[in-house]
C-alpha cells in the first residue's frame, strides 16, 4: 500500500509570537533607514547651494534625481522578487542604499554627488514594494494592520529625523559629517533587519515575465478611476515635497536668519503626518473615501496659505496643517488603489508609486525654478495651482462608479 504525505502549510506570522516582534524590528529599521536615507539631503539644499556655487533647481537635483531612479525602479522591484525572493532583495537593498550615503559624504564633485544620489535610487527601489509584499504573505489577517502601521511609522519617524539629525549635525560639525552618520546609521540599521527578519515560508518564486508585467500595467491605466487616483498620487507628492524643498532657503535668510539645527526642529511638524494617516484613515473607512480625500487635499490647501505669512509661527503652522493633509489624503489614495485594482494588485500599486515618486521629482524640481523667478510667493502660488488641479480632480472621484468585470490585457508573444 503506498503512501503519500499530506502537504503541510507552513504557520502564518501571528501578534504575540517571537517572529512577530523580530518581524516588526526589521521592518520597523528598514522604514526607519530607507526614508531617513531619502531625504536627509532636503535640509541641506541651501548648504549645497553655497558650497557647489548651484542655483535652488539645480540643488533639488539631490532630492530629485533620487526619486526619478525611484520611481521608475518601482515598476520593476516587485517584479524582480518574484523570481531572487522577498528578503534576499530587501537586504541588499538597505546595505547598498546605506553604503551609498557614506559615499556622498566623501565625494568632492557636485556631479559625482548627483550620480551617487541617483544610483541611491535604484538602491532605495527595493524596500516600500517589496516589504509591503512580504506582510501581505507572511502575516496573519490578524497582524497585518498592526505591523504595517509600525512599518509605515518608523518610515515617517525615519523621515523627520534624518532631517532633523542632518541639520543639527550640521551646525556642530558638518553637512558631510552629518551625512556619513546617517550612512553608518543604515548600516546598522540593515544589519538588523538582516539578522532578525524571518525568512519567507509562503513565497514562491516565478519566473519574471515582461509581457505579463507590461499587459498589467495598461489594464490598469485603461480604468480611468485608478488614473485619477494615480495623478492625484503625483500631485499630492509633488505639492508636500517641494513645500519641504524650499522651505529652508526661506528659514535660512533674513528676516528669520535660522540656523540648520533649528531649520531641522522645524520639521517635527512631520509629526502631524504620523499622526494623521492612521486617524484620516480610520474617519474614510466610516465616512468614505470621496469624502475624505478632497477634505484632505482643502487641509493641504489651507495650510499652503498661511505659509503666506510673514510670521514664522504662521508659517510653522501651515508647514504642520499641509502635512497633516499630505498623509492623512496619501493613506486614503493608497488604500483606495488597492481596493479599486480588480486583479495584480501589486502592479497596481506600483503604478501609484511610479506616479508618486515622479511627482516628487518633477514637481520638486520645478518649484525651483518659481523660487528663483519669485522666491516664496513663486514656490507656494505653485502648490497652490497643483492642489487646486487634485481637488477638481477629486471632485471627479465622487462621482466614480463601480467598474464591471473586464478580461485582463494579454500582450501577444
Amino acid at each position: 500500500m503506498g503512501t503519500h504525505t499530506a502537504r503541510v502549510t507552513p504557520p502564518f506570522i501571528e501578534k504575540g509570537t517571537t517572529e512577530f516582534r523580530r518581524t516588526n524590528l526589521a521592518l520597523f529599521a528598514a522604514g526607519f533607514s530607507t526614508f531617513a536615507l531619502l531625504y536627509c539631503v532636503q535640509p541641506l539644499m541651501p548648504e549645497f547651494s553655497r558650497e557647489f556655487h548651484v542655483n535652488a533647481a539645480e540643488s533639488s537635483l539631490t532630492v530629485s534625481l533620487t526619486t526619478a531612479l525611484l520611481a521608475v525602479s518601482m515598476l520593476v522591484a516587485g517584479s524582480i522578487s518574484e523570481a531572487w525572493g522577498r528578503k534576499p532583495l530587501m537586504v541588499v537593498s538597505l546595505f547598498a542604499s546605506a553604503a551609498l550615503t557614506v559615499l556622498v559624504a566623501v565625494i568632492g564633485s557636485w556631479h559625482g554627488l548627483l550620480a551617487v544620489r541617483a544610483l541611491e535610487g535604484l538602491a532605495f527601489s527595493g524596500l516600500p514594494a517589496i516589504a509591503m509584499a512580504y506582510l501581505s504573505e507572511e502575516m496573519g489577517r490578524g497582524a497585518i494592520g498592526l505591523a504595517m502601521g509600525l512599518y509605515i511609522s518608523g518610515s515617517g519617524l525615519g523621515g523627520m529625523s534624518g532631517r532633523l539629525l542632518t541639520g543639527l549635525l550640521t551646525d556642530l560639525v558638518s553637512w558631510r559629517f552629518a551625512i556619513g552618520t546617517l550612512g553608518v546609521l543604515g548600516l546598522v540599521a540593515a544589519f538588523i533587519f538582516w539578522q532578525s527578519l524571518p525568512a519567507s515560508r509562503h513565497f514562491h518564486a516565478r519566473p519574471l515575465d515582461g509581457r505579463e508585467l507590461l499587459g498589467s500595467f495598461i489594464d490598469h491605466l485603461r480604468d480611468l478611476g485608478l488614473l485619477a487616483l494615480f495623478i492625484e498620487g503625483f500631485l499630492l507628492m509633488g505639492s508636500f515635497v517641494t513645500i519641504y524643498n524650499y522651505i529652508s532657503y526661506r528659514l535660512v535668510a533674513p528676516p528669520y536668519n535660522l540656523s540648520q539645527t533649528k531649520v531641522g526642529i522645524v520639521f517635527l511638524v512631520y509629526l502631524a503626518g504620523v499622526a494623521s494617516s492612521a486617524l484620516v484613515g480610520d474617519l474614510a473607512g466610516r465616512r468614505g473615501r470621496r469624502k475624505v480625500l478632497w477634505a484632505m487635499i482643502l487641509v493641504m490647501l489651507a495650510g499652503v496659505c498661511l505659509t503666506f505669512l510673514r510670521s514664522l509661527a504662521g508659517i510653522i503652522v501651515g508647514l504642520a496643517v499641509m502635512t497633516f493633509g499630505f498623509f492623512g489624503g496619501h493613506s486614503v489614495a493608497s488604500s483606495w488603489v488597492g481596493l479599486r485594482a480588480q486583479h495584480n494588485k501589486a502592479q497596481a500599486s506600483s503604478l501609484y508609486l511610479f506616479f508618486y515618486y515622479s511627482g516628487s521629482s518633477l514637481v520638486g524640481w520645478s518649484g525651483g525654478l518659481f523660487y528663483a523667478a519669485s522666491r516664496w510667493h513663486g514656490v507656494a502660488g505653485f502648490i497652490a495651482l497643483l492642489l487646486a488641479l487634485a481637488f477638481m480632480i477629486s471632485l471627479r472621484l465622487t462621482t466614480l462608479q463601480p467598474i464591471t468585470a473586464r478580461v485582463p490585457v494579454v500582450l501577444p508573444p
